[in-house]
């Protein structure tokens, strides 16, 4: 399981994750020192469920599947490496306990946490339970924070949102759901068309989001382009890495950021050792071109990319298959994924050891 959220942070850790990140300054990388390919095995399932397979979470002998598109349920549960089928939580619907419009899932102290984009609300299931079940409900201020599209958990007393006004990169958002601060800013080059459309920017800037709080990295890869910054929390230091595809590309049309680059991070993962993204690569001539022929193009990237903490390139990881979420278990050299192309989506990936950091 994704390893990024266990533990509680002490107080001086929440000191640290209120600091204000000072830039190291801007990292270009142009190729990677080592490519290997990887030749992925799928997981029988004995149960249909999902409709849209976007991220996998494990932790211990529990794996989660996110399913962005479930029809009933948002989550299911499965026990052991057979992937036992245990059961689905987090109900769609309109009810005071249910859910909208879930966007992510994450495992912090002992606990699974959702987003809610669509009620502006974070919830809480125990995961001590036979079975996770909600315990809490956080009401995020919509005021002051618009409708966020990911988050990540800063022990269990704080949490990281992006935050889609512009006015600054992300914010840290109190227990109660309260603003405490805004963090950093959007890292482009063209500060000044920044100032005029921070909101259409903050759209095109979208990136997904992970934290480790054993490593006190937190890190984001953009959606569009090829951009991932590295956030060392402790140090108070943060560090932008800018790939051969460069910013996002966009074009401004009344408010809003329409993409013209390509597709880039699908998602990420930060570890006490390395930080792992899957890359698309795609460019939206190519998907519009598809379209337009009426082909359909799988869904995810065939590219896991991996970094040291530090932002240094280590290795390219060219899959036989397109992912979109992964769950990498450093301990047992094993990357877990979901492919949304397949009617059996769960799939895993032995990491090689000499191209990976599992002899570190």
């Amino acid at each position: 399981m994704n390893k990024c959220l266990m533990g509680i942070l002490s107080l001086s850790m929440l000191a640290t994750c209120s600091r204000e990140p000072q830039v190291e300054g801007v990292q270009t990388y142009t190729e990677f020192p080592q490519t290997v390919e990887l030749k992925g095995e799928t997981v029988p399932l004995d149960t249909a469920l999902f409709r849209y397979p976007f991220r996998i979470r494990r932790q211990g002998d529990t794996t989660v599947v996110f399913d962005l598109h479930g029809e009933d349920y948002y989550f299911h549960a499965f026990r052991g490496e057979d992937f036992r089928y245990a059961g689905s939580f987090g109900p769609r619907g309109e009810a005071p306990t249910e859910l909208t419009s879930a966007e992510n899932i994450r495992y912090a102290g002992d606990s699974w946490w959702v987003l809610d984009s669509g009620k502006g609300q974070l919830l809480r299931y125990a995961a001590a339970d036979s079975f996770p079940r909600l315990q809490e409900t956080v009401t995020l201020d919509k005021e002051k924070i618009l409708r966020p599209l990911d988050f990540v958990a800063c022990g269990d007393t704080a949490f990281f949102v992006p935050d889609y006004t512009g006015e600054s990169r992300f914010c840290l958002v109190d227990r109660q759901g309260g603003l405490r601060e805004r963090i950093g800013d959007i890292p482009t080059k063209d500060t000044e068309k920044l100032e005029q459309a921070r909101p259409a920017y903050a759209q095109a800037w979208r990136s997904f989001i992970d934290y480790d709080a054993r490593s006190g990295v937190w890190v984001a890869a953009t959606q569009l382009g090829e951009v991932l910054e590295v956030y060392h929390r402790k140090e108070g230091t943060h560090t932008v890495l800018v790939g051969p595809n460069g910013e996002p590309r966009f074009q401004i049309s009344q408010g809003y950021g329409i993409p013209s680059g390509i597709m880039g991070f699908g998602d990420v993962q930060v570890t006490e050792r390395a930080i792992y993204a899957v890359f698309s690569g795609r460019t939206f001539k190519e998907l519009m071109q598809s379209a337009q022929q009426g082909k359909s193009l799988p869904d995810g990237g065939r590219y896991l990319y991996v970094f040291s903490l530090q932002g240094e390139p280590l290795c390219r990881y060219v899959l036989d298959r397109y992912v979109s979420g992964i769950a990498v278990d450093e301990q047992a050299g094993i990357l877990w994924a979901t492919d949304v192309n397949n009617d059996q989506p769960i799939c895993r990936f032995k990491l090689n050891e000499e191209s990976s950091l599992m002899k570190n």
